[in-house]
């Protein structure tokens, strides 16, 4: 008897790949949504994984296992960005604004160049807030520094001929806008 269910690995090998979509990458702002919309959908990801951390090792103050806690939210932050990417290469937003992660050769991402660009996204923020901290910002200060260094990171993608992140480019990786490729057919 056959099963009517069709496993993760074959629904990856149903989704087009770059070559049957060429067009570009997605403009910033349908990534900026995505990413507004990808932060919403994570609170409720990372409050249940912080209950859950702190409901069983019966953390009582917000500072006891503080580090472990925000080790514990990276992995899951990092598995369900890599388990998204590698079973169809789209996060439930990406679904939602139509945009897909693909081997910069068309082919459906690795779990190991998930983690590299996974790891290398982190780039977005952390050196803009390491140099806030370096020179203990306060107030405006704080909040500038690590702005000004997402909108120069953004801005990057207006040097690159096919308008992909840094972080794309060095993970091999690259967003496809599947609207608008449909449209180009």
């Amino acid at each position: 008897m056959t099963s009517s269910r069709t496993s993760p690995a074959s629904l990856s090998n149903n989704v087009p790949s770059v070559q049957s979509f060429p067009g570009p990458a997605p403009t910033l702002m349908r990534r900026f949504c995505s990413t507004v919309y990808e932060s919403t959908l994570l609170f409720g990801v990372l409050f249940i994984a912080a209950w859950l951390f702190s409901t069983l090792l019966q953390q009582r103050h917000a500072l006891y296992l503080r580090h472990a806690l925000e080790s514990w939210l990276f992995v899951i932050l990092g598995v369900y960005f890599i388990w998204f990417w590698c079973h169809g290469g789209q996060t439930l937003a990406m679904k939602t604004w139509r945009i897909r992660l693909l081997h910069k050769d068309g082919n459906p991402v690795t779990a190991g160049r998930a983690l590299l660009r996974f790891l290398l996204s982190w780039l977005w923020c952390l050196p803009g807030l390491a140099l806030a901290w370096a020179l203990h910002a306060q107030g405006w200060t704080l909040v500038t520094i690590p702005l000004a260094n997402v909108v120069v990171w953004a801005a990057l993608t207006f040097t690159d001929p096919q308008r992909q992140f840094l972080h794309d480019r060095l993970a091999g990786t690259r967003l496809v806008d599947l609207e608008r490729g449909k449209r180009e057919q």
